[in-house]
């Protein structure tokens, strides 16, 4: 007793209630746009300003240091000024919420050239009182007579 039609060559054709073909693709459905993240494009924002003192800190601090190798360090009285704006600037930054200012980079930049600037400055105040102080001394004892000739 066969339960169901047979080729000749003794093998069993596919069942009824299965079609002989692959059934079709579903169509094409939109999946749901995910959620922003890795991976996945962001929304282009504007970037934020940069914070008015940042670049002038940057300049004045980048002056002061580089000024020294071509003007025999009298651009380092701006340092003290990048030291001071750099580091107002850092602040106020810090102290903004975010995405209100830019430039936090200019301004470190600024404030750490400002700081490099000020201890050449003092160094350098220092070196000059330290030459005068030995031209003062030096002058002082050769000017001492210890005979008469």
């Amino acid at each position: 007793m066969t339960t169901g039609p047979e080729n000749p060559y003794g093998e069993p054709q596919q069942p009824p209630h299965q079609p002989p073909y692959p059934q079709p693709a579903q169509p094409y459905q939109q999946q749901p746009q995910p959620p922003y993240g890795y991976g996945y494009p962001q929304p282009y924002r504007q970037p934020a300003p940069k914070h008015p003192s940042s670049t002038t800190a940057m300049v004045l601090g980048l002056i002061a240091v580089v000024g020294v190798l071509s003007c025999g360090g009298v651009t380092l009285v701006l340092a003290p000024f990048a030291w001071a704006i750099g580091g107002r600037a850092v602040k106020e930054i810090d102290a903004a919420p975010p995405g209100t200012y830019s430039g936090r980079d200019e301004a470190t930049i600024g404030r750490v050239t400002g700081i490099i600037g000020t201890v050449l400055l003092i160094l350098g105040i220092i070196a000059v009182i330290a030459i005068i102080g030995l031209v003062v001394a030096s002058d002082s004892s050769s000017s001492t007579t210890y005979g008469d000739y």
